[in-house]
C-alpha cells in the first residue's frame, strides 16, 4: 500500500530531476496526500495491473485541442514509465474549480472525443479497489452491499442503450483552469462506460458536494442528453464507494438526499 512519503532523491534523479533538496519536494492537495511536486514534475505512486503503463502510452501522444490538454508522462532514464513504484508527469499550472460545472463538462466532452476509439484496456478486468467494484455495482455486474439508499437507487435502474467507450470517471475536481490556456484534465480515472456516465458523475458530485441546485443538476442533464438513468447510476456509484470505504453515515445520507429525490422519479 502506498504511504504518504515523498519520492527519494535517487528516484528523482532517475526521472532526470537534479539539484532538488528533500525539503523542496512539495506535497500537493488532492490525490489522497500521495502526490508530490519537484520543480516542473509531479510524482505519484504508480497504479498496478498495467494502468500506469497504459495511461502513459496513451497520454504521451494524445492530441490536445483548444478544449483540453493533459500533462505528458515523463520517462525515466531507462526509458521506463516507472521507477521504484513511482510515475512522473509534467506539471502544468492551473487550479480546479468545482463550481464551474459547465466548463468541466465541456472539457470532458473534448477529452472524451479525443479518446473515442481507444480499445478497452485489459487492466480494468483486474481492478478490485472500492471504486472499480462500485462501478460494477452501478452497472449490475457485482452484488451490492447492504445499504437501503443504494438499494432504492438500484430498484430504479432501467436498461441503458448508449455505447460504451473509455471515459474519465472523476472529472469535477480534476479539471484545472488557467487564464488564457485550455483546461487541463488530470488524474484520469478510467472506466468503460457511456460518456454520459462521466457527465452524470460530474453533476451528481456538484449537487451533493459543491452547491449545485438539484433542479439545475436535472436541467443540465437534460440539456446534455445525459438522462435520469445515468444520474441514478452515478449516485449509486458514489454511494456504493462510500459504503465500501466505510464512510457512509447519516451525514452522507443528508448530503445526497436532495439529489436522489431529484433523480429518482
Amino acid at each position: 500500500m502506498a504511504t504518504a512519503h515523498p519520492p527519494s532523491l535517487a528516484t528523482l534523479a532517475e526521472f532526470g530531476i537534479a539539484s532538488v533538496h528533500q525539503d523542496e519536494i512539495l506535497n500537493l492537495p488532492g490525490g489522497r496526500g500521495l502526490t508530490w511536486r519537484a520543480g516542473d514534475t509531479v510524482l505519484r505512486p504508480s497504479a498496478g495491473d498495467g494502468e500506469t503503463l497504459w495511461k502513459a502510452n496513451v497520454l504521451s501522444t494524445l492530441p490536445h485541442s483548444a478544449g483540453f490538454r493533459t500533462p505528458r508522462p515523463i520517462a525515466a532514464r531507462s526509458g521506463d514509465w516507472t521507477v521504484d513504484g513511482w510515475e512522473a508527469w509534467q506539471w502544468l499550472p492551473g487550479a480546479a474549480d468545482e463550481t464551474r460545472v459547465t466548463d468541466v463538462l465541456d472539457a470532458g466532452e473534448a477529452f472524451h472525443q479525443a479518446v473515442r476509439g481507444i480499445e478497452r484496456p485489459d487492466f480494468l478486468d483486474q481492478a478490485d479497489d472500492p471504486w472499480a467494484r462500485s462501478d460494477r455495482i452501478a452497472w449490475e455486474e457485482e452484488s451490492p452491499p447492504s445499504n437501503a439508499t443504494l438499494h432504492r437507487l438500484i430498484a430504479a435502474f432501467r436498461p441503458v442503450s448508449a455505447p460504451a467507450q473509455i471515459i474519465h470517471g472523476d472529472l469535477l475536481g480534476n479539471v484545472m483552469f488557467e487564464p488564457g490556456q485550455p483546461p487541463v484534465v488530470i488524474d484520469w480515472a478510467p472506466y468503460w462506460r457511456p460518456v454520459g456516465f462521466g457527465d452524470a458523475i460530474v453533476l451528481a458530485d456538484a449537487a451533493c458536494w459543491h452547491g449545485l441546485d438539484p433542479a439545475d443538476m436535472i436541467r443540465l442533464a437534460d440539456a446534455r442528453n445525459v438522462g435520469r438513468q445515468l444520474l441514478v447510476r452515478a449516485l449509486a456509484f458514489r454511494i456504493a464507494t462510500f459504503e465500501l470505504l466505510g464512510h457512509w453515515d447519516d451525514r452522507m445520507q443528508a448530503r445526497h438526499a436532495l439529489a436522489i429525490e431529484a433523480a429518482v422519479v
